[in-house]
């Protein structure tokens, strides 16, 4: 049992760079920035009747490393992660991982997925709450505002979404590419109770998930791509890059102290 978050996190972050650098996968910038999220939301808030859909699926790493960090993977299957005909690909499997119901390559979907399971639950009289976590760059998709539409139509109390703004995407910034300017500004103008927080201080995210408003709701999380390590601190490149072996070393040396 790991005791602190402090000790979750410099755990969850090296295992998280060794699966990369095995696997000689890039995308670790983006999976560093949602590490601390997912890690809060598996460890202390998430239950047997939540749902939790990962819109940004490039950041599968991430995830597998939350469902490691509570025992539903083990290094085994993590050495396994995008290899050819393993269950652990690059973006998350459908039917292959009990907790990954949908397969979410393609950007800018996880919010409708995420409104349909919520508008379900309500028409089952099911418990639970839906939680979908989406990178910032999913806004530039019409899909994702449309599924925002829906959401605060049918008044989806069960449903939190979860943005993980850490300023760039694969072509340059996201104010450079297609400038949003203030996204909570925006979705407090769709109505939804939104709660800006720092994605890597424990202590506000906690408290921004202490909170029982019925959604939906949304907390954008201000994060840095390649947190944890200072040469791929808001760093564009490593949204694909991959590590050499002194690269690793260092970025290992680097969350193993903090």
């Amino acid at each position: 049992m790991m005791d602190t978050f402090a000790d979750l996190r410099r755990k969850a972050r090296a295992r998280l760079l060794t699966m990369h650098f095995e696997s000689g996968v890039g995308h670790i910038g983006g999976n560093l920035s949602s590490i601390d999220i997912l890690l809060h939301l598996y460890h202390r808030v998430i239950s047997r009747d939540d749902v939790f859909v990962l819109s940004k699926g490039h950041a599968a790493g991430a995830l597998y490393t939350a469902l490691w960090s509570i025992g539903r993977l083990t290094d085994d299957d993590l050495r396994q992660f995008h290899g050819n005909g393993t269950r652990l690909s690059g973006h998350p499997p459908v039917k292959k991982i009990q907790e990954i119901l949908f397969a979410t390559g393609s950007l800018g979907h996880g919010l409708s997925l995420s409104a349909g399971v919520a508008l379900g639950k309500r028409f089952r009289s099911e418990p639970g709450r839906v939680f979908c976590l989406l990178s910032d760059g999913e806004w530039n998709e019409g899909s994702t505002w449309e599924a925002l539409i829906f959401s605060k139509h049918h008044r989806l109390e069960s449903l939190c979404l979860i943005v993980d703004a850490n300023g760039l995407q694969g072509f340059g910034t996201t104010k450079e590419v297609a400038d949003l300017g203030c996204l909570a500004e925006k979705l407090r103008a769709f109505g939804l109770r939104t709660d800006e927080i720092d994605g890597h201080d424990i202590k506000a995210i906690s408290a921004a998930f202490a909170l029982d408003t019925p959604g939906p709701r949304a907390v954008v999380a201000h994060t840095k791509k390649g947190s944890g390590v200072s040469f791929m601190e808001d760093k564009m490149e490593w949204h694909y890059r991959s590590m050499t072996p002194e690269q690793y070393q260092q970025a290992l040396d680097e969350v193993n102290r903090a």
